[in-house]
């Protein structure tokens, strides 16, 4: 019996159809970004639900011309998204996108290679490890975090999958001491603005929830955690008979852009044998400049670092950076080993010549992410990456001052980054409860709008306003105008008290 002859109709990658459906989708998307500060940033008044009602209930039966799907696109989806490459988007941090990350992306997912060993494609692997030493080396990070000092990186999807490698890593790391009887001993160590993915990693590791330590900060700190407070309570897990295992430090936490003391933290991690992880994925691209790289003093003290090019670094999703000191501590706590899986070419000693990047990682497969980074750091160079990071800097530092000089307004925190919070302080609204009430009334009227995004964080029982600048398309004109709009809403939200 021979097999089923394909239909000869169907070519799913002629060369020819792939040049004119792929130049129809760069237009497409070209089109979208001139007219992108056209949309609402946030379409407020959608409901959960209306896609499924526009779409049909199954797919087609036969196939339809990509005209006709981008038509579609044009129609039903764009009005339903929230335009993260706005000029207006200040919510969250921002996603950066770029000519660069997408021409690099292009490549990736055109030549759709599968890199998890070194045979399945050997240049693919090997960009990889010279891109995350480059990137280590433009953020000063320390030798021994990088392939050239014995350390060594991996490009992964994003800080989450990051977070519990590492955390498995620390934990076997413990265990081939202990046993594994030890797991419910182990404890966790972070800050109450240290993001939830820590958490979430703990338990998807075996920690017992009960074993994560949310260490509380104050504005005497600038909401960092400081390594008085750590000790302390490291000490009582140590005197109830707990093992310390992990700590975290944030180099701009997600609510407030709050910075840990690396090196301070980094002390008390090595008293107690703790792993370090330094979290920097929003504001590590900021040490890509000079001015920035004091934030990182200390990461020699580090066991891993990780931070985001597709935040703040014009890298279009997914790619986070991730440094290890010992590859060996996180292959040993991830690698496979089948059969099937094992390199053509050893070395002599039946051990891979190179690296399988499936044992840095969580999942088998992945993406040829080194590519996209690569073309980025290429097209821009280090001078015009500091560029963009500084333009958005002095552009928060303007809205920062500009926040303070009014009287109506106050900045809750410091700026550090690009990442300013603020609230609306009328004198005229008493206790502390309406003024929360006004800055949320405030905050929806703004979004409502449609001409900003923002989001907000509450912290010791404030409620305020995050502007976070980094928008690839966002330059000082739409910060400046963002600030009018403020004024304006503000006028109306006070009115009605």
């Amino acid at each position: 019996m021979g097999s089923l002859p394909l239909d000869a109709s169907l070519r799913p990658l002629d060369p020819e159809a792939f040049s004119g459906e792929s130049r129809a989708v760069v237009d497409f998307l070209a089109e979208y970004y001139r007219g992108v500060d056209k949309y609402p940033v946030r379409a407020a008044d959608l409901e959960p639900g209306l896609l499924r009602k526009l779409l049909p209930g199954a797919a087609p039966e036969h196939g339809e011309p990509l005209e006709d799907v981008l038509e579609d696109v044009r129609r039903d989806i764009l009005p339903g998204l929230t335009h993260w490459q706005s000029p207006n988007f200040f919510a969250y941090f921002p996603m950066n996108a770029s000519a660069a990350g997408f021409a690099g992306e292009m490549l990736s997912v055109g030549l759709n290679v599968v890199p998890f060993v070194w045979a399945a494609s050997p240049a693919a692997a090997e960009l990889e490890a010279v891109v995350v030493d480059w990137m280590g080396k433009l953020l000063g990070l320390p030798q021994r975090l990088l392939f050239s000092g014995g350390g060594g990186g991996v490009l992964q999807g994003s800080t989450c999958e990051a977070v519990v490698c590492t955390l498995a890593a620390a934990r076997d790391r413990a265990m081939a001491k202990l046993g594994h009887e030890a797991i419910t001993k182990l404890v966790v160590y972070a800050s109450d603005q240290t993001h939830a993915t820590f958490q979430k990693g703990a338990r998807l590791v075996g920690i017992p929830p009960s074993n994560f330590r949310v260490i509380p900060t104050s504005a005497s700190s600038g909401y960092g955690l400081t390594a008085d407070a750590v000790r302390a309570a490291v000490d009582r897990d140590v005197a109830s008979g707990l093992v310390p295992l992990y700590l975290c430090a944030t180099v701009g936490t997600t609510g407030l852009g709050a910075a840990d003391p690396v090196r301070e933290l980094g002390e008390e991690a090595r008293r107690h044998g703790m792993w370090l992880h330094v979290d920097a994925a929003y504001a590590g691209s900021a040490a890509i400049c000079p001015e920035f790289q004091g934030y990182l003093d200390g990461a020699e003290l580090a066991d891993s670092v990780s931070m985001n090019p597709h935040k703040w670094f014009l890298t279009n999703t997914d790619c986070c950076c991730l440094w290890v000191a010992s590859p060996r501590a996180l292959t040993s706590a991830l690698s496979t080993d089948p059969e099937y899986l094992k390199n053509v070419g050893t070395n002599g000693t039946g051990k891979p010549a190179a690296i399988d990047y499936k044992d840095w990682q969580i999942s088998m497969s992945r993406r040829f992410r080194a590519i996209k980074l690569w073309v980025v750091l290429r097209r821009y160079g280090a001078d015009g990456l500091r560029a963009h990071v500084r333009r958005h800097v002095a552009a928060a530092k303007w809205f920062e001052q500009t926040v303070a000089a009014d009287e109506r307004f106050e900045v809750v925190v410091p700026r550090r980054f690009s990442l300013v919070c603020f609230r609306l302080r009328p004198r005229s609204v008493g206790d502390e409860a309406a003024v929360n009430n006004v800055n949320r009334k405030l905050l929806a009227a703004l979004n409502e709008s449609g001409r900003a995004f923002m989001t907000h964080f509450v912290v010791d029982g404030k409620f305020m306003i995050r502007l976070a600048v980094g928008g690839s398309m966002t330059d000082m004109q739409h910060v400046m105008d963002v600030w009018e709009l403020l004024q304006d809403q503000a006028d109306h939200v006070l009115r009605r008290f």
